[in-house]
């Protein structure tokens, strides 16, 4: 069963790059999507609605902003749009989808680039998922979190860690609440559990020969439970096409595994 997670940075833009062209080829089962940038009347091209998946957006209030979406060839039992905190919803950055006990999610965590205010929300938002991923312990549900989390964890997760400790996305408190996830709270990074190379890269500045140079950072995660451990096969992060900054993260997972918890409908 493979799921693909990808900030398109401009859903419109990443289809004239040939995007859905390449996933309908691929045939995956679910794909993530992050940073839509559209609302979804201005998406009635056939070519966002590929035959065969179902689909489901959350759009920001803003236009040209954000956004998540989902796309599934299996039809969910229930899809929860936002997560009920005024940030995350006002901005589109939560879309879930459950199937029997099993529920993946588009995650778009705030970026704090821009500055002190967008670094203070992006700190609102993390304390809040973190309250959020609490509350699911024990609820019988097995989880597959995808999505851009604008934080890289280690320093093997970008290429010039020494010189950007102090930048948005590798700052301590953000590391650490990716080692609260990871080490405390039980999640698992997928990519990490089978992949312990360095130089594995999800994103690239825009700026100079980056993504030529492979000067990047790994910020885009499939964050699962443990439950789904045994679970992950293989994991790749697609680079042949540039579709945005951000390259796909396709991760398979064993079918019968996550089948039996689609099929489990208590």
């Amino acid at each position: 069963m493979r799921i693909i997670t990808a900030n398109l940075n401009g859903i419109r833009s990443a289809a004239s790059k040939g995007f859905f062209t390449w996933f309908t080829e691929l045939q995956p089962d679910i794909v993530c999507l992050q940073e839509t940038k559209a609302h979804r009347h201005q998406l009635n091209d056939p070519i966002f609605h590929p035959e065969g998946y179902h689909n489901y957006f959350f759009d920001a209030e803003k236009k040209g902003y954000s956004g998540v979406a989902l796309y599934t060839r299996l039809q969910p039992d229930r899809v929860i749009t936002g997560l009920n905190w005024h940030t995350a919803d006002m901005e589109g950055r939560y879309l879930q989808a459950d199937f029997g006990s099993l529920s993946v999610a588009s995650l778009y965590l705030p970026s704090g680039t821009s500055g002190e205010e967008r670094q203070a929300i992006k700190y609102q938002f993390l304390d809040f998922y973190r309250e959020h991923l609490g509350s699911l312990s024990g609820n019988g549900r097995e989880y597959i979190i995808c999505g851009d989390f604008n934080i890289a964890h280690k320093q093997i997760d970008l290429k010039n860690w020494r010189s950007n400790q102090k930048n948005s996305g590798f700052l301590p408190e953000e590391r650490a609440w990716l080692d609260e996830l990871f080490d405390q709270a039980g999640f698992i990074d997928a990519f990490r559990l089978i992949n312990q190379e360095p130089l594995q890269y999800t994103w690239w500045s825009n700026r100079g020969r980056a993504r030529e140079n492979n000067v990047g950072w790994r910020i885009d995660y499939q964050v699962i439970t443990p439950g789904l451990k045994e679970a992950v096969k293989s994991a790749l992060i697609y680079k042949e096409q540039r579709f945005s900054d951000h390259a796909p993260l396709l991760i398979e997972y064993e079918a019968e595994i996550l089948t039996k918890l689609v099929q489990n409908k208590a």
